[in-house]
Parts: structure tokens; C-alpha cells; sequence
């Protein structure tokens, strides 16, 4: 069963290693986990950290800003996807639209009328997986990166 759990010593490493199973291309397309740790660390009022596991294995790495000033005010509240990995070994297995299933379920919860990602636009994948589960593209670019939207009926 997919579940997002915390980071916590007994996870840590395999979460960090992860990264690590990722091809070149895909290393060019999202930082490595432990910078989005120290970013979590830093910013604990914003960014929500999770690991992705299934059973007790650890598969991937999500972290949502939880106050995200992308996202424009007629589409507040939302979230941002921040970070999103899934380890190599692990792709194509379904996990990743899993975890997109548990976040839109945590932000329909919490009432949000939205939640963003944005990506490279360099190579078909991660673009084409955001669109293929929901989301918008909204036309906007910033810093090399397009930016999706998914909307919630409210």
C-alpha cells in the first residue's frame, strides 16, 4: 500500500539514495533529495516533506510548499508540488500517479481550490505525466520552467 510518510532516521538514507538511481536527464530535472531537505529545514512553516513508500519500501520523494506565492490569488488556497521523484527502479509501476492520488486527495481535504507544478520543458517526461493525470498548462514560464494547474470544484 502506497503511503507518504515522514522523513525519519530509519528512512533517511534510503530516501537520500534514491537520487542516485536517477539517469543524467532525470538529475537535471529535480534537485537531489537531500538539497530539498535542507530546504525543508529551513523553510518549516512552508514545505511539507514526505517520503513515498510502499509497505516499508522507500520509492520516491515528494515535498509540497504549503503557502505557495506562485500560485496566483484568484486560485488561493493551493499547494505546490515543490519536489517530486520517483527512484528508477521504481517507474513506470504506477507510483507516481499513486502519489499524485494521495495528494489531490490531502488538498481536496484541506478545502483548496488548487495545487501547481511547475517543470522543464526540455524533455517529454515530466510535462506529459502532469498533463496525463489532470493537470493544465497554463501557459506561464519562469526560469526554464512551465507551469501546471489542477483546480478543485468547490
Amino acid at each position: 500500500m502506497i503511503q507518504l510518510k515522514e522523513v525519519t532516521p530509519k528512512n533517511l538514507k534510503s530516501c537520500l539514495e534514491l537520487y542516485d538511481t536517477l539517469d543524467e536527464n532525470q538529475k537535471k530535472q529535480v534537485a537531489p533529495n537531500a538539497v530539498s531537505l535542507a530546504q525543508a529545514y529551513v523553510h518549516p512553516n512552508i514545505a511539507w516533506p514526505r517520503v513515498i513508500v510502499d509497505d516499508d519500501l522507500v520509492v520516491g520523494f515528494i515535498m509540497l510548499e504549503l503557502h505557495a506565492d506562485e500560485i496566483p490569488e484568484y486560485n488561493q488556497p493551493g499547494h505546490y508540488i515543490w519536489r517530486m521523484m520517483i527512484g528508477k527502479p521504481y517507474q513506470n509501476k504506477g507510483y507516481g500517479k499513486k502519489t499524485l492520488d494521495l495528494i489531490k486527495n490531502k488538498c481536496q481535504e484541506e478545502g483548496l481550490k488548487s495545487l501547481y507544478v511547475s517543470c522543464t520543458m526540455d524533455h517529454k517526461m515530466p510535462y506529459q505525466f502532469y498533463i496525463n493525470n489532470g493537470f493544465k498548462d497554463t501557459g506561464y514560464e519562469e526560469h526554464g520552467e512551465r507551469y501546471l494547474k489542477l483546480l478543485f470544484d468547490q
